[in-house]
């Protein structure tokens, strides 16, 4: 988009808000955990696991029983959450491009700096937009940075590699490196800064997005020490595993029984959301503040971590990396007690890239007609309006090129999944389930109802297209 372009588009969108100022404006808290499986937290069926603050989300509010995440692994799935675009039109599509190795970059591909973002929607919005996390969308010097991108405040990660240590070397506050030495819990100290942009906002007149793109439990396996020795207690049988995954000079690069490390990473963010809920009842502004609780794709089996020990994927197949429901079902917690009833349930089909249109109109921004994006709204099952129709999808897609290329389809209650041949172009095999009666993707249907994959391949072929970052066909 050519600057004169930029000027008008903003100017539109600014009126636009204008026009849309009575509809509801909520605080936004969007918390993203990294490679959480549906079947971590209790309000999914977690057993060996308590965590009762996580829950209380659910307990409190609204919990989504078919809410899909945008991608199977990190960066693309948040592209799909900042850009409303699924995987056959978003910019990133995995966690490399073409653009992997760039002297003195730091950070994967990066969105472009025109991109049009959910956080550049609500700052239109006049919110205040802070993130305390990791990135993954670009580096602090380029077109992705964060502040290029409509963020207000940053602290933390803005590469996926150096984030896979809780003890790195520095984080970044926006595009300033904080030397850390590798002495410090780096998601604390993130949290910490996150908690205190909370309080400063508070105190003004100003709506806010928060949002916490948090680490945890993605890669080592690394917890507070007195949490980590108090789990060790609990699992001694695991003492002989030793977790590695961060590199060779990180204090966490061997982790000792990686089963307490999970449990204690798991109980120091559920304590820490528990006092963030008490923190918004103090500070006077829980009814008005929409507090969101996913991950960005399914379980991971990095770093010691056991997803089958756990149960992450609850009943279904698949973890990251995977396109089957396992690998990219993930959980959503919802509160908002000025207008969900709590303990609300719904089986709305529902993805990462809804998040932009919805957070849009509660924001009261009507999005142009010029920018083409794959979400739908969900504020009507947010906010209760039954006068207003909420929309569905025809369909959800998906594509992953890293590893064995594959595509997937769900239409209502059908999902296909195609494998192909490292060129993109050669079909290995389809497989076809009934998610209603067969939600482990357990039972292949494809030799039974050929005509029903045939057409699911028509919306594959709609909703694909060619990326010459991540091509899907190799030439």
């Amino acid at each position: 988009m050519k600057t004169k372009q930029r000027v008008f588009f903003f100017l539109g969108l600014m009126w636009s808000t204008i026009c849309f100022a009575n509809a509801p404006r909520p605080n936004i808290i969007f918390i993203l955990c990294d490679d959480l499986g549906i079947g971590d937290i209790g309000a999914y069926g977690q057993e060996k696991l308590k965590t009762p603050h996580i829950d209380s989300i659910a307990q409190n509010g609204l919990k989504f029983t078919a809410h899909y995440s945008g991608s199977t692994v990190c960066a693309p799935s948040r592209c799909a959450l900042m850009t409303g675009k699924h995987m056959g039109h978003a910019v990133v599509r995995g966690n490399y491009g073409r653009r992997k190795h760039i002297p003195g970059e730091i950070g994967e591909y990066p969105l472009p700096e025109d991109a049009f973002t959910l956080a550049k929607v609500l700052k239109s919005a006049g919110y205040t937009t802070g993130m305390f996390g990791k990135w993954g969308l670009g580096g602090p010097h380029n077109s992705g940075a964060t502040q290029k991108q409509g963020f207000d405040e940053f602290l933390g990660y803005y590469s996926q590699s150096l984030a896979h240590s809780y003890y790195p070397e520095c984080l970044w506050h926006n595009s300033d490196p904080v030397p850390l030495n590798r002495k410090v819990y780096s998601h604390d100290l993130i949290w910490s800064r996150g908690i205190d942009f909370l309080r400063e906002q508070a105190k003004t007149s100003k709506p806010f997005f928060l949002y916490f793109p948090v680490t945890v439990p993605h890669a080592a396996m690394s917890a507070p020490r007195e949490l980590h020795e108090k789990w060790r207690k609990i699992y001694p049988q695991f003492d002989k595993r030793i977790g590695r995954y961060a590199d060779k000079d990180a204090p966490d690069c061997c982790v000792t029984n990686p089963i307490a490390g999970f449990a204690a990473m798991m109980e120091n963010l559920d304590n820490q959301i528990g006092l963030l809920i008490q923190e918004l009842k103090q500070l006077g502004i829980y009814e008005n503040t929409l507090l969101i609780f996913t991950s960005d794709n399914g379980a991971h089996k990095e770093g010691g971590h056991d997803p089958r020990f756990w149960n992450s994927n609850g009943d279904y197949r698949g973890l990251k990396r995977d396109l089957y429901e396992g690998g990219v079902r993930t959980p959503m917690l919802i509160s908002w007690p000025r207008y969900i009833s709590p303990g609300t349930t719904t089986d709305k089909l529902s993805a990462f890239w809804d998040w932009l249109p919805t957070f849009a109109e509660l924001a009261g921004v009507k999005l142009p007609d010029s920018i083409k994006i794959d979400g739908i709204s969900l504020a009507p099952i947010l906010t209760g309006n039954k006068k207003e129709k909420q929309d569905s999808h025809r369909y959800l897609f998906w594509e992953f090129t890293e590893g064995t290329p594959k595509m997937a389809v769900r239409f209502r209650h059908w999902k296909a999944i195609w494998f192909y041949e490292k060129d993109g172009r050669t079909l290995k095999q389809a497989e076809l389930y009934n998610l209603d009666k067969d939600p482990g993707e357990k039972n292949n249907l494809t030799a039974i109802y050929p005509e029903i994959l045939k057409e699911l391949a028509k919306f594959r072929d709609t909703a694909h297209s060619e990326s010459a970052a991540f091509p899907f066909q190799k030439p």
